[in-house]
């Protein structure tokens, strides 16, 4: 078909191909369509583009009507972070329960099955997985979404993981590097800073990044983070020292740079997202994610103009924007040359992320069979930006399908655990957390609910820091619909 990129100067269509903007909608706007005809070689999904696979299957089809090489981005880490099953809940669990496992081949294979699952919805950039040391307990944004704490079992993991997706011919980003996993600050909100010396930060963060270097995967991308003892001044993402000396230079690093979501208060706060993306790509930044918030056409505008005039003005290296605008142009090349043929369905493993769920379960105490339908009282923590509060989590659901009759509620604040007590009544109590520990008022609702109802069965969903307790104790390390269903069989006895 003919488009509008024979009319657009290169200078402008180098600016539009390292953007990787979203958009609202379940199909794709005319805007979208028109700045793919100018030039825009990504474009992002998010959980407000997506109902049903079959929905994804034609709107990446409707993209690609556009432009047959498009990269199609998405957020979909499996687990707490899902974007594809976003209003049901993951069939897959996430890392955690992975690193839990420990068992490199059943993450290698889980990470296919997600692969194909993305793939046959036309997706082949997936903005995953975290290759993140969760250090820092009190971490309020990493948590479940990383392998673990231990540096050597997430790097191996982060291997597995991205031979494991890139096998279904969907491109992997590790993430977020230099590493997000000692903070307690979420760069959602403000800019984390890690101040440790450059030795911790080689021996603990960075071998998982050289780990999936070594795995091939084809793009890393930036936290937005600053780390004093790599660059003093500019964050991660803005940062020459950590994406062009680091990265490229002593990890030996040649694939896509992408940052982290550009709009986001870390980067948008104290620079704004124009002089954001101007800096990010002259550090070394390949392409520029945007539209977890701002997903409109004047973001777009504002951000391609920001980088033309950035280069006219003598601020922005041509050759830098080109060879940006080169990398994002090699992925979907790659991606194009490793798309999956019609057979490749054939060796879908559907039940491989409940498996693996299951595997991860682990059961602290005796848990007595059910005499009657429960009540699930769940202590609901505010979500995480990148979480997000409209996946469904729980034990719930999975509970009442196994045992007719059972009724649950969600609590918070100071007084959740007498008012569960009250909704509970005389039924037995199955209490649901997430990442106790990081919660002094979660951690009040079960001692009062433990101290009047001993028998209570308690199921953490979140990182089990906390000393188990109650009846029995069951952590699942992550909240995904399949690690619901795991907890859920386990209580029920079946």
């Amino acid at each position: 078909m003919t488009t509008l990129a024979r009319a657009t100067d290169t200078l402008t269509r180098d600016a539009l191909t390292v953007l990787q903007p979203g958009f609202a909608g379940t199909t794709a706007p005319d805007w979208l369509l028109r700045r793919i005809g100018e030039g825009l070689a990504s474009v992002a999904l998010f959980g407000r583009n997506v109902t049903s696979p079959e929905q994804v299957a034609a709107l990446t089809a409707q993209l690609r009507a556009e432009r047959e090489d498009l990269l199609v981005a998405i957020d979909e880490e499996g687990g707490d972070v899902t974007r594809l099953e976003v209003r049901t809940g993951s069939s897959f669990p996430g890392n955690h329960a992975l690193g839990a496992v420990d068992d490199v081949g059943l993450t290698r294979e889980v990470a296919a099955e997600l692969g194909r699952r993305l793939a046959a919805s036309g997706v082949n950039f997936n903005w995953a997985p975290s290759a993140d040391v969760n250090s820092n307990p009190d971490n309020p944004v990493i948590g479940v979404r990383a392998f673990g704490a231990d540096t050597d079992l997430v790097a191996r993991h982060t291997a597995a993981y991205i031979t494991g997706m890139q096998s279904a011919g969907v491109a992997t980003c590790a993430k977020h590097f230099p590493g997000h996993g000692d903070t307690g600050i979420d760069s959602h909100h403000a800019m984390p800073r890690i101040d440790v010396d450059a030795d911790v930060l080689a021996e603990r963060d960075l071998v998982p990044f050289r780990a999936a270097v070594a795995a091939g995967s084809r793009a890393v991308m930036s936290a937005h983070i600053l780390v004093p003892a790599l660059d003093p001044e500019l964050p991660a993402t803005l940062s020459r020292r950590i994406l062009t000396d680091l990265l490229r230079g002593e990890l030996g690093y040649d694939g896509l740079v992408v940052t982290d979501g550009i709009e986001m208060k870390a980067i948008a706060g104290a620079y704004g997202i124009e002089r954001g993306t101007v800096l990010a790509i002259a550090a070394g930044a390949d392409a520029i994610c945007v539209g977890g918030g701002l997903h409109d056409e004047g973001t777009v505008r504002r951000l391609s103009d920001a980088l033309v005039e950035a280069v006219r003005a003598g601020e922005l290296p041509e050759e830098r924007l080109a060879d940006a605008a080169e990398r994002v142009r090699s992925l979907s090349r790659w991606a194009a040359e490793n798309r999956p043929g019609d057979g490749a369905s054939d060796a879908a493993d559907g039940d491989v992320g409940l498996r693996a769920a299951r595997r991860a379960l682990r059961v602290t105490g005796a848990l007595a069979p059910l005499t009657e339908p429960p009540y699930v009282a769940a202590f609901t923590p505010v979500a995480n930006i990148a979480v997000g509060d409209e996946t469904p989590w729980g034990v719930a659901a999975e509970l009442c399908r196994l045992v007719p009759g059972t009724e649950t509620g969600s609590f918070n604040g100071a007084d959740a655990g007498s008012e569960a007590l009250a909704a509970a009544g005389s039924r037995r109590v199955v209490a649901v957390v997430r990442d106790e520990h990081r919660h002094p008022w979660m951690a009040a609702a079960l001692d009062v609910l433990l101290a009047a109802r001993p028998d209570t069965i308690v199921v953490e969903m979140g990182v089990p820091r906390a000393e188990p307790r109650g009846a029995a104790h069951l952590a699942t390390h992550g909240a995904a619909r399949v690690c619901g269903r795991a907890a859920a069989e386990a209580i029920a006895g079946v």
